[in-house]
């Protein structure tokens, strides 16, 4: 599969020759018969190099459509929540299992938690994805951006720009408003999903880091154009302020010939990010780690940041090594791709979650502690790992069925209590 790199670019893609027009984005008469259809990510009249927007030469424009109808909802909330009170407790849940029955991408979708007001584009919502089919028709989310980590099961992901195949290590995110369809490729498939209400993530600024560091704009790739040209009656479910509609179109909706601007999906993996860290004591602030970011207007105060743990040397001397034990103001819900996280070796595995809320303390468990601080402090390198943090300004409120499951472990709270008194005068 081929792909255009460079996050943010100004993007220029054809499938077939000669259809994106020059020096005009709406032609009288766009070549091979084609409609012109504008759409933008962002308000028409922000400044330039905020922006984002994307001229499509497509078969049919999308206005062509019948009328919505409601759809069930399942199991997918969105902010406000109106379920269960924030909890102040530490919250890990052990890997939610695939469904039996016939599930596809969006069947599977479940929300676990989140916070803000979709319909004032802030905040979040966290899912949980659980497949064993492949979707049949297509989805569009007008509420936010969704960033998907898979953790078990590569992904074809066709959007109406064109393709992305996606696996374990690497995430996906499809634009607020695009139309996309995820198919399996090797079995079924799990993992977790963000659902960005506010600003589109963008790369972090690196401050006194430089002009290198963390991830590379070049590393994230954007699909090229590619079309379904023929196709019978496709289903296309939409979500607006969180209720789901469902209509049905005559014609594929990914009909798009040919493309061109900087609103457009992509994808990226985890792997290449170029961690930063201590050389000589103490360790920097997992902001450090920071892949994506959703700012607001308070400088610093992001609406979602995307934070992960990588693969790493730990090197820094007469040092506490895993991440220290604290409070914060930020909400985390944390998940594992692959690996063992070196602050619960145990009970956090690969699928599982957890959700620490807004001063809610946290850190390593006892058994941690105890290695870290008796460990000898030679250069350590973590192998084969990947976790990751979902952290928003807003208390995320659990739903319901997420405190209903089985799989959500009562006995969490005990991991820190063989912690003992060791003071000494």
């Amino acid at each position: 599969m081929d792909y255009q790199t460079g996050f943010g670019n100004h993007f220029a893609t054809e499938a077939e020759a000669g259809t994106l027009p020059q020096g005009r984005n709406s032609p009288q008469r766009v070549a091979h018969g084609l409609y012109a259809e504008l759409v933008s990510g962002t308000a028409f009249t922000v400044p330039r190099a905020e922006n984002l927007r994307t001229w499509l030469y497509r078969m049919r424009p999308s206005a062509v459509q019948r009328p919505f109808v409601r759809h069930d909802n399942g199991k997918l909330a969105t902010a406000p929540f109106s379920g269960p009170e924030a909890s102040p407790n530490q919250l890990r849940w052990s890997p939610v299992e695939i469904p039996s029955e016939p599930t596809d991408f969006i069947d599977g979708l479940v929300t676990m938690c989140g916070g803000g007001v979709a319909a004032n584009h802030a905040g979040v919502g966290i899912h949980l994805f659980r497949a064993n089919r492949s979707m049949t028709g297509a989805f569009m989310n007008a509420d936010g951006e969704l960033l998907i980590v898979p953790q078990q099961g590569p992904l074809r992901i066709r959007t109406e720009l064109g393709v992305l195949d996606t696996q374990p290590g690497e995430i996906a995110v499809i634009n607020r408003g695009i139309k996309f369809r995820v198919e399996l490729v090797d079995g079924p498939a799990r993992g977790y999903v963000c659902e960005n209400y506010g600003a589109p993530l963008r790369l972090p600024n690196l401050g006194p880091i430089g002009s290198n560091g963390l991830a590379n704009p070049r590393d994230f790739l954007y699909p090229v154009a590619d079309y379904e040209a023929g196709g019978g009656p496709c289903e296309l479910v939409t979500k607006l302020e969180g209720n789901l509609w469902r209509t049905e179109l005559g014609h594929s909706p990914f009909d798009v010939v040919a493309w061109h601007g900087n609103y457009a999906p992509y994808k990226y993996n985890l792997y290449d990010f170029n961690v930063i860290g201590s050389v000589r004591f103490d360790h920097p602030d997992p902001s450090i780690y920071t892949v994506l970011t959703s700012p607001t207007d308070t400088p610093g105060l992001a609406n979602m940041d995307f934070v992960i743990f990588p693969p790493r040397w730990l090197v820094a001397e007469d040092t506490f090594r895993p991440p220290w034990y604290h409070r914060n103001v930020m909400s985390e819900f944390m998940g594992l791709i692959e690996g063992v996280y070196d602050a619960k070796p145990e009970g956090f595995v690969p699928g599982g979650a957890s959700l620490h809320n807004c001063m809610v303390p946290h850190g390593p468990d006892a058994q941690s502690f105890s290695r870290a601080t008796n460990a000898k402090l030679e250069p350590q390198f973590l192998d084969k790992t990947m976790a990751f943090m979902f952290e928003t300004r807003f208390v995320s409120r659990p739903t319901q069925w997420a405190l209903d499951l089985p799989e959500l472990q009562s006995d969490y709270w005990k991991c820190w209590q063989d912690l003992d008194n060791n003071f000494k005068r």
